[in-house]
C-alpha cells in the first residue's frame, strides 16, 4: 500500500469532516488541500466528490427520523407530501444546471485560484447580506412552499462553483427570501441529499 496515498486520503477526509457543515465550501478546502498535497487530475476530482458520501450518510442517520416520518406518513400526511415536493423543486435547479454544465466545471473551476476567487466573493456577499434589516416570515421548515423551495433551490445553484459553499449559499437565499436563520440551514441538511448521492454516483461511473 502507498503510505503516502494513505495519509493523503486522512487528510482529505478530515478536511471534508471539518467543512461539510459549515458555510466555507468543503469542496474548495478538498480543491486546495489536495493542491497542497500535489493530489490533482481526473482521479482527484472524483475522489472530493465521492468522499462527500460520508456527509450524506451522516446527515441521513442525524435525521433519520424526520426521514422516516416522512416516508411512512407520505400517503397520510399533507406535510409529509408538501415537504418531498418541496425537496423536488428545491433540488431541480442545481440539478439541472449541474447536468448542463458538468464537464465545464470540472475541466476548468476545479483549481485553487477559482475557489480562492469564491471564498473571498462569497464571504464579502455573506457580510453585506447579514447587514440589511429584515423580519423573517418562514420560522419552520414545515411551512415554507414550492415557491419558497424554488428560490433557495436557485440560490444553491451558484454552489456549483468551487469555493462557494451549499449552506452559505442556502442561508444567503433564506436572507433574501424569507426564511429565518433557523429554517434556511435546517432546509440545507435535506436539499443537497439527492444530488450529492447522484453526483457521487456519478462521479464513480
Amino acid at each position: 500500500m502507498d503510505v503516502f496515498a494513505l495519509f493523503q486520503s486522512v487528510v482529505l477526509g478530515l478536511v471534508e469532516g471539518l467543512t461539510e457543515f459549515l458555510p466555507i465550501s468543503s469542496t474548495g478546502h478538498l480543491i486546495i488541500a489536495g493542491d497542497l498535497l500535489a493530489y490533482t487530475g481526473e482521479q482527484a476530482k472524483t475522489f472530493e466528490i465521492c468522499i462527500q458520501l460520508g456527509a450524506i450518510l451522516a446527515v441521513c442517520w442525524f435525521y433519520r427520523v424526520r426521514l422516516t416520518g416522512v416516508v411512512t406518513h407520505l400517503s397520510s400526511q399533507a406535510s409529509a407530501r408538501r415537504f418531498v415536493c418541496n425537496l423536488i423543486v428545491g433540488v431541480l435547479p442545481s440539478a439541472v444546471f449541474g447536468l448542463l454544465l458538468h464537464r465545464l466545471i470540472k475541466t476548468h473551476l476545479f483549481n485553487p485560484v477559482v475557489v480562492s476567487i469564491a471564498f473571498i466573493v462569497g464571504g464579502l456577499i455573506i457580510l453585506l447580506v447579514e447587514r440589511r434589516e429584515r423580519q423573517p416570515r418562514i420560522s419552520e421548515v414545515d411551512e415554507m412552499d414550492w415557491r419558497d423551495a424554488l428560490k433557495l433551490g436557485l440560490a444553491q445553484v451558484f454552489s456549483l462553483i468551487p469555493g462557494t459553499s451549499r449552506s452559505g449559499a442556502t442561508i444567503i437565499g433564506g436572507l433574501l427570501f424569507g426564511p429565518s436563520p433557523e429554517a434556511a440551514p435546517e432546509f440545507f441538511f435535506f436539499l443537497p441529499l439527492p444530488p450529492l448521492f447522484f453526483a457521487t454516483g456519478f462521479g464513480v461511473l
